[in-house]
């Protein structure tokens, strides 16, 4: 299954794991090169981008519409939400427009954690996401 990894740039480290993770159960999984830059930690000026001006290089980097794309490529999106910001299996705006995305084209939405409790937590559970509890081998 070719598989998007979503999530909060903050997760960069864990989508690199979660990316060999998922390879090692036979999956095609592709992350944004960015993202594998700052988990390598190889990417100074983009992590002082993201605390300073995140708009900004979203917009130059153009990363909505490159996520749009391998959202729709793919099979299914895993959500990593992972507790941020004192907020439990946190999902933020960008993650939140991703599960839309894939959602509108049929794609299977997995989160990796249960759905966090946000204002926005009813339109995550009408998705109907498959909460994996950090179970990688329910995917299929």
């Amino acid at each position: 299954m070719k598989i998007s990894i979503v999530g909060s740039s903050k997760f960069a480290k864990e989508m690199l794991e979660y990316q060999n993770k998922l390879r090692e159960l036979g999956h095609e999984v592709n992350i944004h090169k960015d993202y594998v830059a700052l988990a390598n930690n190889q990417a100074d000026v983009i992590a002082s981008r993201i605390n300073q001006e995140h708009s900004q290089l979203k917009i130059e980097n153009d990363y909505i519409r490159w996520h749009y794309n391998e959202i729709v490529n793919s099979d299914a999106i895993l959500v990593l939400n992972f507790d941020k910001n004192g907020v439990a299996n946190y999902v933020g705006g960008n993650t939140l427009m991703e599960i839309g995305f894939a959602h509108v084209h049929n794609k299977k939405i997995f989160l990796l954690n249960n759905v966090p409790n946000m204002p926005y937590s009813e339109e995550i559970q009408a998705t109907q996401p498959i909460v994996l509890n950090n179970d990688l081998t329910q995917i299929s």
